[in-house]
């Protein structure tokens, strides 16, 4: 069975919009050296899938920038590779309408001449605010045994252990087949399992499924395309039991980027022997430690010059932490300077962010103090 890819790069930037304002959620930086979209472009270039497209709305020069020829994933090639997808629209409809798409099934329906032209089997879909590590040459061996049209990943959540906010929650039978599916409402109670919008897709029904769609003025791909079709089509599930987390919001983006810290999460993302997550390759000196600095339980990305005390912190590329400085659970994005006697704790800094001698700057985990790009304090 053959596939090729689809990545949606800004359908959820609304949630995210203090970092999403100049970039898509696909290329927001995460992890110290990486962005949001390497995971889904990782999971999809390990298990195999070379032909990928991107599908974009706005802001995505920075993520041009990221991907590049695509070199960095090893699909920099003439025949299939990753295509960026800019959203198609008429002239007539952008006088008309004035905008783009808002929905999943509107993306999806503006790169149809991409799906039509693929000659692959199925298509993979993916969010590029999903964080996870998975080998979906499993999802489709799964997805031809049972003969599906749709097979759809899903994440077994319990009751209070996760927000779950902004998932599809899925009833299966033993068999994993889908029976029923419902937006997520705070009344659904115990254990239950939500779509991690991971799914693989048979070409020829998906391109069925979007003709209908165009046909009625469909608009939402669950609503319209699931859950109206649930008992007549064959949707099935994979149920994933490695780490996972989605992107709701700046808190939960504080959240997953500090869970990092702990080994077992890095080992599930960064530690597979065989699906590493690539990026784009900067070459930069090692980090500097000046005589005085501790640093403890932190990560810390190459060029930077720590000077002072840095504590369960995530530090990316080229930042800068002066002498007498105390930073604690604070996320430092690229480039950022941080003088001296300065104290900082719960703080998200955007890149190039610059924080003057003798400041003292603290959030909350649960409302991170953010400091904007460029923005000096």
């Amino acid at each position: 069975m053959t596939a090729a890819g689809l990545i949606f790069s800004n359908i959820h930037d609304e949630c995210l919009p203090e970092l999403t304002r100049l970039r898509t959620m696909a290329s927001v930086p995460f992890g110290g050296r990486y962005r949001l979209i390497d995971f889904p472009l990782s999971n999809m270039v390990n298990s195999g899938i070379s032909k990928i497209g991107i599908i974009t709305h706005y802001n995505y020069q920075s993520l041009l920038d990221h991907i590049g020829t695509g070199k960095d994933w090893d699909i920099a090639r003439r025949s299939g590779g990753i295509k960026i997808l800019p959203p198609f629209i008429t002239a007539y409809d952008a006088k008309a309408t004035n905008s783009l798409y808002s929905t999943r099934l509107e993306a999806l329906l503006g790169v149809t001449n991409f799906i039509s032209r693929c000659n692959e089997d199925v298509i993979v879909l993916s969010d590029c605010d999903t964080i996870c590590n998975i080998d979906i040459t499993k999802v489709l061996q799964r997805h031809e045994e049972t003969g599906a049209d749709i097979t759809i990943v899903t994440k077994r959540i319990d009751d209070g252990s996760y927000n779950a906010e902004r998932h599809s929650v899925l009833v299966l039978d033993d068999d994993d087949k889908i029976l029923d599916a419902a937006e997520f409402s705070r009344d659904v109670k115990g254990s239950f399992d939500v779509s991690t919008n991971i799914m693989v897709i048979n070409r020829n029904y998906l391109i069925t499924v979007l003709n209908d769609a165009a046909a009625h003025g469909y608009t939402s791909f669950f609503r319209d395309i699931i859950a109206k079709n649930v008992g007549k089509a064959d949707f099935r599930a994979y149920r994933f039991d490695g780490f996972y987390s989605l992107i709701n919001n700046l808190p939960g983006y504080f959240e997953t980027s500090m869970s990092l810290l702990d080994s077992n999460v890095r080992g599930e993302l960064f530690e597979a022997n065989d699906r590493p997550v690539f990026t784009k390759v900067r070459n930069s000196a090692p980090t500097a430690y000046a005589e005085g600095a501790k640093v403890s339980n932190s990560i810390v990305a190459d060029g930077c010059v720590i000077e002072g005390t840095v504590e369960n912190c995530v530090i990316f590329r080229g930042v800068k932490v002066g002498k007498g400085t105390v930073v604690r659970n604070s996320i430092l994005l690229q480039d950022t300077y941080v003088g001296e006697n300065v104290n900082l704790n719960c703080v998200i800094t955007d890149k190039n962010a610059v924080i003057r001698d003798g400041r003292n700057l603290s959030g909350h985990e649960s409302m991170p103090f953010y400091i904007g790009k460029g923005i000096m304090v």
